[in-house]
Parts: C-alpha cells; sequence; structure tokens
C-alpha cells in the first residue's frame, strides 16, 4: 500500500471478510469508518493490479509444489458460472448488473484451479448479459489466459456444465492441446441429424454437427433435491471409458461448494459500493480473504465440506491480523468501561 493509513485500511477490510459471517459489508467494520472504507475501495489510487499479480505469483509457487518428475498429475480446471444477486439499478455499472436465467445480479464466470489438497480461484470475468460477449466466450478468454507453465507441468483436464460445450469453446480446448468434459444438452444436434438423447451406449465416438473433430459421450443419472432423477450427458474432447467420462463429469460439482463457502462465509455478494471499482476490489478482496483462510488453517483439512470455516478463518485472523483483533478489543473496552465501572470494576491497560 502507498501509506500506512492505506495499508490499516486493507487489513481492517480483510480482518471484517475473516470474521466469516457472510454478511459483512464495508460500511460496518469495527475499526474503520463508512466514509474511510468507502474513500479506499472507491477512490484512492492503491495498485489493485499489483496485489492480484503478487497473489498469483505466490499461488503459482504453490500449485508448481504439486508437479513431481515423472508421470505429470491432473490439474482439474473447472469454469462456471454464479450469480451474486441484487436488486437496485446500479446506473453507473454500464450494465454490469443484469438478469439471466430468471436471476438479477452481478454474474461472474469463475476460473477455478484443483490439484491433489490446493483449491485456488484463479480468475474470473463478469458477463453483462444478451448481446454481449457469451459465458463461454469469456471461458475461452480464461483458457488462453492460463500461465503456459502449468499446460507444461500438468495435464490439464478442463470441466464444465453444458454452458460451456459450444463449438468455439471445444476448438479453443483442442487448439491449446488440452483436454476437456463438460456437459450437453439432449438436444443438440449430431452431424448425422440425430440428436443427443438419442444414444444410449456410453463411450461412442460421435460428431457434433459443426466440429471437425470427434468426441466422447457418456450419461449418468443426477438425483434432484425432490428425490427424482435426471438424466444428464457429457462429452469429452480425450477418448475415454464411460465410466471415466462420468467420473470426470462429476468432479465439476466441487466449484459448487467453493461458492457456497465464498458467499455464505467470506461476502463476496455483500458489496454495495457506488462504483465499478469499488465492487471490482470487493470481490478481489473477498477471494484473498478466502485464500489467506483456506491456506493458513484449512488446507490439511481436506475438502471445504469438512472444514470448519469459522474457526479457520478466526485463526487466520489471529495469525496475520493480529493488530486488528487488538484494536476492536481496546474499542469494546472503552465502550464498556462505563458499565463496568458501574459494577464497581476498573479497568486499566498498560503496556508492556
Amino acid at each position: 500500500m502507498p501509506t500506512i493509513y492505506q495499508k490499516e485500511s486493507l487489513e481492517a477490510i480483510l480482518g471484517l471478510l475473516l470474521e466469516a459471517t457472510g454478511i459483512s459489508r464495508a460500511s460496518n467494520c469495527p475499526i474503520k469508518s463508512p466514509s474511510a472504507t468507502s474513500r479506499f475501495l472507491n477512490k484512492y489510487k492503491w495498485p489493485t493490479r499489483k496485489l492480484i499479480i503478487i497473489f498469483r505469483k505466490w499461488m503459482l509457487q504453490q500449485i508448481l509444489s504439486y508437479s513431481k518428475k515423472g508421470r505429470r498429475p491432473h490439474l482439474q480446471v473447472i469454469i462456471d458460472l454464479t450469480t451474486l444477486e441484487k436488486r437496485g439499478k446500479f446506473k453507473n455499472f454500464d450494465g454490469a448488473i443484469c438478469t439471466y436465467n430468471k436471476r438479477r445480479g452481478l454474474h461472474l464466470v469463475v476460473l477455478y484451479l484443483v490439484v491433489g489438497k490446493v483449491r485456488i480461484p484463479w480468475n474470473f470475468r463478469v458477463y453483462r448479459g444478451k448481446g454481449t460477449i457469451s459465458p463461454a466466450d469469456l471461458a475461452r478468454r480464461l483458457l488462453c489466459s492460463l500461465p503456459k507453465i502449468l499446460k507444461r507441468a500438468f495435464n490439464i483436464m478442463v470441466l464444465g456444465d453444458s454452458a460451456f460445450s459450444s463449438i468455439a469453446f471445444l476448438k479453443t480446448v483442442k487448439k491449446l492441446k488440452i483436454n476437456a468434459v463438460v456437459g450437453i444438452r439432449n438436444n443438440r444436434s449430431l452431424s448425422d441429424a440425430r440428436k443427443i438423447k438419442d444414444l444410449h451406449k456410453g463411450g461412442q465416438q460421435i460428431y457434433l454437427k459443426d466440429l471437425p473433430f470427434p468426441v466422447s459421450v457418456a450419461h449418468y443419472y443426477f438425483k434432484k433435491d425432490d428425490g427424482k432423477y435426471l438424466k444428464r450427458h457429457v462429452i469429452s474432447t480425450k477418448q475415454l471409458k464411460p465410466s471415466t467420462l462420468v467420473w470426470w463429469g462429476k468432479r465439476r460439482w466441487q466449484i459448487e461448494g467453493f461458492f457456497k463457502t465464498i458467499k455464505h462465509r467470506f461476502s463476496l455478494d455483500c458489496f454495495g459500493q457506488e462504483t465499478k471499482l469499488g465492487v471490482y476490489r470487493w470481490l478481489i478482496l473477498s477471494f484473498i480473504s478466502f485464500i489467506l483462510a483456506y491456506w493458513s488453517f484449512g488446507l490439511e483439512r481436506a475438502t471445504e465440506t469438512q472444514l470448519n470455516w469459522t474457526i479457520a478463518a478466526r485463526k487466520t485472523l489471529e495469525r496475520l491480523f493480529s493488530s486488528v483483533l487488538l484494536n476492536i478489543l481496546l474499542q469494546d473496552i472503552e465502550r464498556l468501561e462505563p458499565i463496568a465501572v458501574q459494577h464497581g470494576i476498573f479497568v486499566q491497560i498498560k503496556s508492556c
């Protein structure tokens, strides 16, 4: 940060997010006023891009530590779209708040990396609604932005749902010399005019309409909340056995656990800033708070579903931002001192 004041504001907001309540807002920061946090997010010219570069460089080192001599491990590159639901007009956001799939809000296409115990949200793009760049094309740009060193160190497997099964997306995957397993709608046409729903045998090599290379297809049954089963199809740019193809197809659901955690614990959707820059910075800091909690305390706790995020975030706060906790404690003592005096308690703080 350019100044000590901005460094304190950064630590205060990260400390707020690491409370892991899921309802944190910049205006509720306990040790900074609403106007101070608003200026920090919306007006001050601190280097947001540099902060991202520093974190990505560190995360890349952690990912590459899983690349060993011999057979290259698989790096799962999971792509999905999530909506941060919002109400209001948001006139200054240039259409970033829109309606998609009957849900109004900010729509993010997120690229999520998984290898071994590592879980890292690597990048995201904002989908701006009908008539703009589609989620599949945004996902293509995210794939092309992956560091080349990852392609050399890992066997990359791209995972996604049917929104990312477009011809252009599959061609991009092939051009990058990586593999993908994505969902596909049952009404997609084949080169011979049949539909995906007409296929009943898993593991077949088929040609989609307008796709110049073959893909493998398989299906599985997904249990819905009402107990009924829904048939889903998946395709792969690499020839795989049906059981292997289905196994990879189900792995994409890992990102759903991340979405629930980042929203319900680290307040990704609780932005209320007046500018696009302020929202962008809030999203970045929310992602960083997730990464700090996961890497500082949660990495050894297997998966997100088995991790107590309240404890992980609290331990991270104590370890990395003890000054924030101390300031909150001192403010509480000052605020409650009159009550303590009424009960005959005199509180005196002395420096060591």
